[in-house]
């Protein structure tokens, strides 16, 4: 953006909020917005981190753990405590994990969500929930939980809640009809997406796993099943994306808080 521009856009910002056209935390949102540009880089000899994408697109790089060296993964971490940004590596192995500790003691690793992450800011907004559908689920649901704290949304998680005892479901369904947006994790069929949308007024974002028999097709007979649900507030994401449906979650509950506030 050059500067003649960028001045230009600043005056008719700043016009709008003398106004009354925009509220202080929206325009304060645009400014930022406007100042961040795609040479928001940070690297060393092996990695180049985007610290921008915080504010452009609401929340920091996510290190995915595969193929990295455990020095490129902490020095992404590095990157990302300098710029004041929450940190999170995705599938890490106990190795990679162990390294990011010995670096970073205050980091935070869950095995069974293959997660370490670090927290710098704590304030909590909005509120999503993770539904399993069966206990086998739960891997991929606490990716999912996981990427949600790292994001501050609330969260709560509901385990082996399938639909083969729809009671299980008809207990808590009270529960999710409160949130902003809820995870659905399922595997074998895939059905229980479709039952838990069609008891609620939110989206509902269902991640296939590959839990299952010779048929399930490691989870495509799931993701088939989603993706050809007959409930509309039903979206999908990939098989075993616990992250990929834990952070479509956290930014429509970000957002639903955000607008509610403006």
């Amino acid at each position: 953006m050059n500067s003649g521009r960028n001045e230009s856009e600043i005056r008719q910002l700043l016009e709008s909020l003398l106004a009354g056209e925009q509220s202080i935390d929206a325009a304060a949102r645009q400014l930022a917005q406007q100042s961040s540009t795609t040479t928001s880089i940070d690297s060393d000899a092996e990695v180049r981190l985007d610290v921008g994408r915080q504010t452009r697109s609401g929340f920091p790089e996510v290190v995915y753990a595969p193929g990295k060296t455990n020095e490129q993964i902490v020095s992404a971490f590095r990157m990302l405590q300098a710029a004041d940004q929450n940190c999170l590596a995705t599938r890490c192995e106990t190795e990679q994990a162990e390294a990011i500790l010995s670096e970073f003691p205050e980091a935070i690793h869950h095995p069974a969500a293959r997660t370490v992450r670090i927290q710098r800011h704590f304030e909590q907004t909005g509120r999503v929930a993770v539904v399993t559908a069966g206990t086998s689920d739960r891997p991929v649901a606490l990716e999912a939980i996981e990427t949600l704290t790292w994001m501050n949304i609330q969260n709560d998680l509901f385990i082996d809640v399938g639909v083969a005892g729809p009671q299980r479901f008809l207990a808590v369904k009270d529960e999710l009809a409160d949130c902003d947006a809820v995870v659905v994790v399922a595997g074998m069929e895939g059905a229980l997406p479709s039952m838990v949308a069609g008891w609620l007024s939110c989206p509902v974002v269902a991640v296939p796993t590959s839990v299952g028999y010779g048929a399930s097709f490691s989870g495509v007979a799931a993701l088939l099943s989603m993706l050809n649900s007959c409930a509309s507030n039903v979206t999908v994401v990939n098989i075993d994306a616990g992250f990929k449906g834990g952070f479509v979650a956290g930014l429509i509950a970000s957002n639903c808080h955000r607008a509610s506030s403006d």
